[in-house]
């Protein structure tokens, strides 16, 4: 007798070889048997026509506030995620001295979008090293297991003060402290340590992230930190391949390179297609790639699909600032409509924002050059398409009736009574296509990463980029080759399980822990994302919801039942083995 078999599934156990029909049995946390025809089970699930899947493991996440007061863990969970790791992209919350504590606010929410509000309200700070923090997460019950990094912006702030926090030269004493704490924390349970050169992170007074322009001694110190510790990653959000602070892929890769050599650790880092070197990319690939065949562990985090801003009357639009809208701001967004489809009020607001473009121009140029992205503009529907065509694009709609662009996205944020989001593709879409993401993803020197849950609230919800996986790259794309469901699978499971080193999970497999999705993949719909106000202090956020999971399943429990959430909390924190 089982505690729970899933019968006659068709079984993708994450390996990437082909799938087959089976039944799951599971005890306790664990799969026991996979095979025809077992045993009963207390409970069942009849898996006839569904796909049977490892758990989603999500290695870029942004929690480490919100899991110290939501056991839901969304927008991730929702989309077959089973393990989440944070700490990602040199931010965190841990470790903090007492009168610290608004610093690392202000550097999370001007890094990666949290509301300060929300943070502010949410957190309760009973903790001041890491090792307390992690004793906070593990008093936590959630429906996802849960690991963290510790961070070098939070370290840096620690031990140098405001020093640290302008990014000023460490010390020899100030770099050994660092390197004492990073040792420490991977040994009480951090699966590594992050760091941000770019500094297009920066928390709200503008200065970028404690250790962006840290040099290789105290960066080489720090990664030797994880190595003393004998486990552990060291993962890097790079400095710039584009625009003022561009770095070529051999300079960079170049010191991550040596890093993983000298001083024996796995690294990681942050990979992304940009439009001012659109190919770099591939540079980067091939230097890793020579250097993974000459035996340094360094591996490439790539996006499911394109980054971009999300838009539309329930967020920010570019209309927002402008005088003309400003007795709008407080109505609600059908009054908004209302008001908007009057002709002169339309024609007021097209002109001021027109006028304020020209003025960008002017004085901001590069500014508006990045807001200058009709091509790349695309109303995003419901279902949602993230490899659209031109002719789809606001530039597109605008060129076949004769319109102005602007006039065209005023109009589309109006469509169906303001919900309507309009999507401004940023990165991983230069030349209009998903053609660099296939290759990237299909490049064995890289990893699925860079789905951002918990982060940037406002703007983006690539949380969901599991479920994007599924539906596009394993189903529906056209525009190009799609990627064998096996391969996504093993992409969302078995690769990214195995680079933070989660040993228990990521394949289907007697033995390992029972963290399972049942999906029906043919019927598996992503839904447009959709702006609420959940978060504490009535903070905001997209949530982007599927149908079409029909379980996701914990340590052996259901904790997501058609699309929505059961009462088990099976996860926990998951400290670095």
């Amino acid at each position: 007798m089982f505690d729970l078999v899933i019968r006659n599934g068709l079984v993708v156990d994450g390996t990437g070889g082909e799938p087959y029909v089976a039944d799951v049995g599971v005890e306790g946390d664990r799969i026991t048997a996979i095979g025809p025809g077992l045993g009963e089970g207390t409970k069942e699930i009849d898996a006839t026509g569904r796909i049977v899947t490892p758990g989603f493991v999500d290695v870029h996440t942004h929690y480490d506030g919100q899991a110290t007061w939501d056991d839901e863990l969304a927008p991730s969970t929702p989309h077959g995620v089973t393990t989440i790791v944070m700490g990602n992209c040199g931010v965190g919350f841990a470790p903090v001295k007492p009168d610290r504590h608004q610093f690392l606010i202000e550097l999370m929410e001007g890094v990666e979008d949290i509301p300060g509000t929300a943070l502010s309200e949410g957190m309760s700070w009973n903790w001041e090293s890491f090792e307390e923090y992690l004793d906070v997460l593990a008093e936590g019950r959630y429906t996802a297991d849960i690991a963290a990094m510790i961070a070098h912006g939070p370290v840096r702030a620690y031990v140098m003060g405001d020093r640290g926090a302008k990014n000023e030269l460490a010390s020899e004493d100030d770099i050994a402290s660092m390197a004492t704490i990073v040792t420490r924390a991977i040994e009480a349970g951090a699966k590594g340590f992050s760091t941000s050169r770019t500094i297009a992170h920066r928390a709200l007074d503008g200065e970028p992230v404690p250790g962006t322009y840290a040099p290789e001694d105290e960066l080489f110190a720090l990664g030797r930190a994880v190595k003393a510790a004998g486990k552990g990653i060291f993962e890097v959000a790079p400095a710039g391949v584009a625009g003022p602070d561009h770095v070529s892929p051999d300079t960079e890769v170049d010191w991550m390179c040596r890093l993983a050599a000298e001083a024996g650790v796995p690294v990681t880092f942050l990979m992304l297609q940009t439009d001012d070197v659109p190919d770099d990319w591939r540079k980067h690939l091939e230097l890793i790639t020579q250097a993974r065949d000459a035996g340094h562990d360094i591996t490439a985090q790539v996006a499911g699909r394109p980054f971009g801003l999300l838009m539309g009357l329930t967020a920010r639009h570019r209309f927002l600032d402008t005088q003309a809208f400003a007795p709008l701001v407080d109505l609600p967004v059908s009054e908004q409509v209302e008001r908007m489809r009057d002709p002169e009020l339309r024609a007021a607001l097209i002109a001021e924002s027109r006028a304020q473009i020209e003025s960008l121009r002017k004085d901001m140029p590069e500014i508006a050059k990045a807001l200058d992205t009709w091509d790349r503009s695309f109303p995003l529907g419901d279902p949602v398409d993230y490899e659209p065509a031109y002719e789809d694009s606001i530039a597109g709609i605008a060129e076949a009736n004769g319109l102005d662009p602007l006039e065209v996205y005023y109009d589309c944020l109006l469509e169906r009574d303001g919900q309507a989001i309009v999507m401004m593709m940023l990165l991983n879409y230069s030349y209009g296509n998903g053609e660099a993401l296939y290759e990237m993803l299909n490049n064995p020197s890289a990893v699925l990463g860079l789905a951002d849950g918990g982060a940037h609230c406002n703007m983006i919800c690539d949380a969901s980029t599991p479920t994007w996986m599924l539906t596009h790259w394993a189903r529906d794309r056209t525009q190009g080759p799609q990627i064998p469901l096996p391969t996504v699978i093993k992409k969302l499971t078995a690769d990214t399980a195995a680079l933070f080193d989660f040993p228990d999970r990521g394949r289907l497999e007697v033995g390992l822990r029972a963290d399972i999705n049942v999906i029906d993949h043919d019927n598996l719909t992503l839904r447009e994302p959709h702006m609420v106000a959940d978060l504490p202090a009535g903070g905001t956020r997209f949530i982007q919801e599927a149908t079409g999971y029909d379980y996701t399943i914990v340590a052996g429990q259901i904790t997501r039942d058609h699309d929505a959430f059961t009462d088990a909390r099976p996860g926990r924190l998951v400290r670095s083995q």
